[in-house]
């Protein structure tokens, strides 16, 4: 019996939110060159990864860390992991108020404004928040319970809200006043300063600052086609990523997930 055409192929991503637009190029430029369709589930990668092991049917995993890929493959799940990208945390930040990195610590402390977060451990955004806080606690001491104490966690969990199709949902939760400043990717406040132009982007100053780096798997059961999206996304899609403001690491791709 011969096996279906590359056109009636379609392969099963589960991947963090924050790379909902380079991943939606990437497998649009996917498709165009090989006939082979995407179809694409985004969340918080703590829950994709839990629906995973529940048994959730997925073919290709692409984590905002490298902890939950991990999990699957020491799991027996999924085979190696390799880093594809990497992310930085900024503060998005609502107009009119005046916030420099020099000042970002103070502005996070101060107890008449508001900060946003993502979930820890159902989102890795809001893990790195939090590695945020432990580091302005070496600076301050009490600073980790204060801004612990303040964060509202807004995005990542089973019950945030959703954004519009095609709008940013950080923007969106700091235009509605939900914060005053929200931690959160830079790749996600740029995406919001599409939106909000008004909205301001500030970068974590070198004693704050905490970097993402992004776990790409692929399931045990996965097809080949599934193999041949991994190795795309590692390829020519690393330029897509970097057009959205992700660095790109250098990888060997020959037999990357071998």
């Amino acid at each position: 019996m011969m096996s279906a055409p590359a056109q009636a192929e379609t392969v099963l991503l589960h991947a963090a939110g924050s790379l909902r637009d380079a991943l939606d190029d990437t497998a649009r430029a996917f498709t165009a060159t090989s006939g082979i369709q995407v179809k694409a589930r985004y969340g918080a990668s703590g829950l994709l990864k839990d629906e995973i092991i529940g048994g959730a049917d997925a073919q290709v995993f692409a984590s905002a860390n490298m902890e939950h890929p991990r999990a699957l493959a020491a799991a027996g799940r999924s085979g190696p992991v390799v880093l594809f990208a990497r992310n930085q945390l900024c503060a998005l930040v609502r107009p009119g108020l005046a916030v420099t990195p020099a000042t970002l610590l103070d502005k996070l402390l101060d107890p008449g404004l508001t900060l946003g977060t993502s979930t820890p451990k159902a989102d890795p955004s809001g893990d790195y928040a939090w590695e945020v806080f432990r580091r302005a606690e070496a600076q301050k001491p009490g600073a980790f319970a204060v801004l612990e104490a303040k964060a509202q966690k807004l995005t990542g969990g089973p019950q945030s809200p959703q954004a519009p199709p095609g709008r940013s949902l950080y923007g969106m939760l700091v235009a509605e006043g939900k914060a005053d400043i929200f931690l959160t990717y830079c790749t996600g406040a740029l995406a919001a300063q599409r939106d909000h132009p008004d909205q301001q982007m500030v970068k974590l100053p070198d004693t704050l600052a905490v970097g993402a780096d992004y776990g790409l798997t692929v399931l045990s059961t996965a097809p080949p086609a599934a193999y041949r999206f991994a190795m795309f996304i590692l390829a020519d899609g690393q330029a897509l990523l970097a057009k959205h403001g992700f660095t790109a690491p250098n990888l060997p791709l020959n037999g990357a997930f071998r």
